[in-house]
């Protein structure tokens, strides 16, 4: 059923108990350890006041979310084609967003929406660091419908009958991953995400002990004695071995899941001249991808996955505003994990229209290796002897210097050999990386703007630099010819001026 959106309306009412309770987790995670004190220190008629006082608070939270929900409204004004939201309970804010400079619209489900049934839309938009609009609490048909208007103004009324039907049912499965899938991707990729991951989760622990520790302080003799035989313990070999055996095995373990957390049930079904790609297990993200508005596409590899025929693919949109960190360049990314060649290959030439063949290829000169060397194994190695010379117990770790000057050595040669910029008259393709051997793909129409530099030293040799910046991040290409460099440069920025596609 069509849904008129020119009519102010407010969330769904379950949403305050999605509010509050968000609310509430926050102000308990916030004061957790003071809380623990409080309960374990407090006699038992103190503890009656801290429970009434907590109740308080919690009927404060409550009238404060309901204040929240009778305050936000949004609508559609469609003759000015402007998405209005009020909200606000003190200070009454009025966001007015023109359709079309919205970049993304995506519809989320997290574990506590999913047990009462409401839906999470975020609107994000051009020329802002943050979403512009979050609406917390939403009916799913409702939120499709209003996703499908957003995104598809020129032909709205086909785009809502179109959202308020499982596109399962009316479209192609473009790619459906599998457990044996996940189980792959989960032993292969994302290490250094899961060692992140353990490092904050032991950080956490460790914090959070020392202030447990506080609470109980008249325990210090025997925390002390513990750690003292910590430290003895960890002296022994075989203790570091089995450490580190269990170390890896449970990186392995988180690894495997956060893969299923994040991709479990992942699909991608073409939905008219959209990809609606959704995912997840406790928290579910749906995603409404339309082809025009990717910024730049990238497939990679490592060397398990090259045995197991599978890749993953990273389709970059543009960005709201200006990216602070990593982290808010890859929120607005779509990963497509433990693809086949043939799945890679469907995605790329519904994204690209084709795939890449390129013409053209150029590797970086030798030079490419002298900073990389020079900071990655000379200067350490320097260091580790200056060491040896003042400290004579650092002398017998000699082999590991040894071990580490041939690894960092090999990873920086590799990574030359593999530093490619690959054109055609339609693309432009750089080859890069280590172990995960990525190709990023874009159209030379996207590109908002290119700088060239060289430096003084390197100007009677012909060795020069290019950046091309986009709105989902910048491809760089160093130590090229730098004739050949300018001749592409101009052809790349004939393309953007002559090129009319109405893609962002």
């Amino acid at each position: 059923m069509k849904h008129d959106f020119s009519i102010p309306q407010r969330q769904s009412a379950v949403g305050i108990v999605s509010m509050a309770t968000s609310t509430t987790y926050k102000i308990i995670k916030a004061s957790f350890f003071p809380i623990i004190a409080l309960l374990v220190k407090s006699e038992a008629q103190t503890l009656k006041y801290v429970a009434l006082g907590f109740v308080a608070l919690l009927c404060i939270v409550v009238f404060f979310s309901y204040l929240w929900y009778k305050n936000f409204t949004f609508y559609l004004d469609q003759n000015r084609q402007e998405f209005i939201v009020k909200k606000g309970i003190f200070s009454k804010k009025l966001i007015t967003i023109n359709l079309n400079k919205i970049l993304h619209v995506n519809v989320n489900q997290s574990f506590l929406q999913k047990i009462i049934g409401v839906y999470e839309l975020k609107i994000d938009t051009a020329g802002t660091e943050k979403n512009e609009v979050d609406i917390k609490a939403i009916d799913g048909i409702l939120a499709n419908q209003l996703r499908a208007y957003l995104l598809n103004k020129e032909n709205n009324e086909q785009s809502q009958i179109a959202s308020s039907h499982p596109p399962e049912q009316n479209a192609p499965t473009l790619v459906k991953i599998s457990f044996s899938t996940l189980l792959k991707v989960g032993l292969t990729t994302n290490y250094e995400n899961s060692i992140a991951l353990f490092i904050g989760f032991v950080y956490t622990i460790y914090h959070n002990a020392k202030e447990f520790v506080k609470i109980f302080n008249e325990y210090d003799e025997q925390v002390e004695s513990g750690l003292k035989n910590g430290f003895e313990l960890v002296s022994n070999s075989l203790f570091i071995t089995v450490v580190f055996t269990v170390i890896m095995v449970v990186l392995l373990v988180i690894n495997l899941v956060r893969t299923f957390i994040k991709y479990y049930k992942f699909q991608i079904v073409k939905n008219h001249d959209s990809l609606l790609i959704s995912r997840g297990l406790l928290a579910t993200k749906n995603s409404l991808l339309k082809p025009n508005k990717v910024q730049s596409t990238s497939y990679s590899q490592n060397f398990f996955q090259k045995k197991m025929g599978i890749y993953n693919i990273t389709m970059k949109q543009a960005h709201n505003g200006k990216a602070h960190n990593e982290k808010e360049l890859n929120d607005n990314n779509l990963e497509i994990p433990g693809c086949s060649l043939n799945e890679r290959n469907k995605i790329l030439e519904l994204i690209l229209g084709q795939l890449p063949q390129p013409t053209q290829y150029f590797k970086p000169d030798v030079r490419f290796l002298n900073l990389p060397l020079f900071f990655g194994v000379i200067f350490p190695v320097g260091i580790y002897v200056c060491f040896c010379f003042i400290f004579e117990t650092t002398r017998s770790f000699y082999p590991l210097a040894i071990v580490y000057v041939l690894i960092s050595t090999l990873i920086i040669y590799v990574s030359y050999r593999r530093h490619t910029l690959m054109v055609d008259n339609n693309f432009i393709i750089k080859k890069s990386g280590f172990w995960d051997v990525s190709h990023e793909i874009i159209f030379p129409h996207k590109i908002q703007s290119i700088s060239t530099f060289q430096y003084p030293w390197h100007k009677s040799i012909d060795i020069g630099h290019v950046s091309l910046h986009t709105a989902a991040g910048t491809i760089n290409y160093k130590f090229g010819n730098y004739t050949q460099i300018k001749k592409m440069v101009n052809y790349w920025l004939y393309e953007v001026e002559k090129n009319n596609n109405q893609w962002i």
